[in-house]
């Protein structure tokens, strides 16, 4: 966030207004994926509406541009917090975790849990991943015909369960999967309506969000009393949140704060990676010549199974994921509430703005990418990375509250893509592939390759 004296915040203006109609406007907010694109067409980068008055709902500015992304993420108080309706229905829901905590009580949070995320921390309990895709590509038959979305699911929950948790989840897929789905895209639909139920009042949809989370909370709350009762017992990731202290207090975490936490690394661990992965395949079933680059990256590997050791000698590989990040993040777009006047951009944002900013529209955008819709990999070549501007490109966010996850969600994707690409050739059968955010980007319906 740039500083600037109060005189001379007063003195800039404020952003332009969208000229959108009210349900153009309205519409394109609640469609996560597309919507930033129309609203910065319509008005600009950075542009300012309302969708009611003050009392009902925030106004709004849109922030489609390096340099206003860039101004809100780097913030580093509370000037601009995680305080809009998102991360409040968020944590209604699924509990207070470090993904939607407010500052003040997010900054011990971050304290604490930060060594547990550090590269050489998420080795120990990142290197199921090649072991498991092996396990997966081995029931593959040549000739056959797949689902690379449901493939990747199963997966991502069965490396999450080995990896992290110490449990077979493809025994728990109901207690994951559905229960995950229920409960985020009640928060995400709860989050953008303007009119909404008064949040005690029992409606279906919340009895079902509320049921979801605590079959959420049971899961996580059992692993935790099994690795509390047996010492042996091998959950990497709970055993790191158990130890973890605040480095300034010596606080350790309690249950409740480590069963939120694990809930929202199922959440952040299971539907990313799975997506990342199912999109990076599905684009290297279109294009051979770049899937016969990542092969013959990988042949030159041992013939053995693949371990994080190896992921320095996957750089192309690596340049795949990251350019399947940039035209499928995520999550395409994030929310911040400014707290008091700041600046974004050379506007003037006024206290209780809701920003929201566009990751997917700043990354096709046509002014910033040549092309912007071919799926390049050379894109993310050593050179060309340093002759971009680092904003741009924010599949992981940026600045303080950047995603604590970012190296085990690349390890995980690195090795499962190699692994599936050394023992098999594929070959995308469908021409699009169909995007849906309830919460997070997923395919919408199956997506089909063949295998050889």
């Amino acid at each position: 966030m740039v500083e600037t004296a109060a005189k001379d915040l007063a003195s800039l203006p404020l952003p332009p207004k969208n000229p959108l109609p009210f349900l153009q406007r309205a519409r394109a907010l609640r469609s996560f994926h597309t919507g930033m694109d129309r609203l910065r067409d319509a008005g600009g980068p950075v542009t300012r509406f309302r969708l009611g008055p003050k009392w009902l709902m925030p106004p709004i500015v849109v922030a489609t541009s390096p340099e206003a992304i860039r101004d809100i993420l780097s913030c580093k108080d509370d000037a601009i917090d995680k305080t809009t309706r998102v991360f409040t229905e968020f944590r209604r829901i699924i509990g207070a975790n470090l993904f939607d905590l407010p500052y003040e009580p997010w900054l011990p949070r971050r304290r604490t849990l930060q060594p547990v995320f550090t590269k050489q921390q998420v080795r120990q309990f990142g290197g199921h991943m090649a072991e498991a895709a092996e396990a997966v590509a081995a029931t593959w038959r040549d000739g056959a015909t797949v689902n690379l979305d449901a493939e990747c699911r199963a997966l991502t929950l069965q490396v999450l369960g080995r990896s992290v948790l110490g449990l077979d989840l493809t025994d728990h897929a109901a207690d994951v999967t559905e229960p995950l789905r229920v409960a985020l895209t009640y928060v995400a639909d709860r989050a953008t309506r303007p009119i909404r139920a008064p949040a005690w009042l029992p409606t279906p949809a919340r009895r079902h969000a509320r049921a979801a989370s605590a079959t959420l909370h049971r899961l996580a709350n059992d692993i935790l009393r099994q690795c509390r009762a047996d010492p042996a017992k091998d959950a990497p990731l709970v055993r790191a949140l158990i130890a973890a202290t605040d480095p300034v207090t010596h606080k350790a975490l309690s249950d409740r704060e480590i069963a939120d936490e694990l809930i929202v690394f199922l959440f952040a661990g299971h539907d990313t990676t799975a997506t990342t992965l199912t999109y990076a395949l599905w684009q290297l079933g279109h294009h051979p010549e770049i899937q016969d680059r990542v092969a013959a990256e990988v042949a030159r590997l041992p013939d053995r199974t693949l371990t994080p050791d190896d992921v320095p000698q996957l750089p192309y590989t690596v340049q795949v994921l990251r350019e399947a990040l940039r035209l499928c993040p995520p999550t395409p777009t994030g929310s911040r509430l400014a707290m008091r006047d700041v600046e974004v951009a050379g506007y003037r944002i006024e206290a209780g703005t809701a920003l929201v900013f566009g990751r997917l529209a700043v990354q096709r955008d046509p002014t910033l990418w040549e092309d912007p819709l071919k799926f390049d990999p050379d894109r993310f070549s050593e050179g060309n990375v340093k002759s971009r501007d680092r904003w741009q490109y924010v599949p992981f966010g940026g600045g303080p509250r950047s995603c604590i996850g970012d190296h085990f969600a690349m390890l995980e994707a690195t090795l499962g893509l190699a692994t599936f690409i050394r023992h098999a050739e594929v070959y995308s059968l469908d021409d699009e592939f169909p995007l849906a955010v309830p919460f997070t980007t997923v395919a919408d319906g199956p997506l089909w390759v063949r295998i050889r």
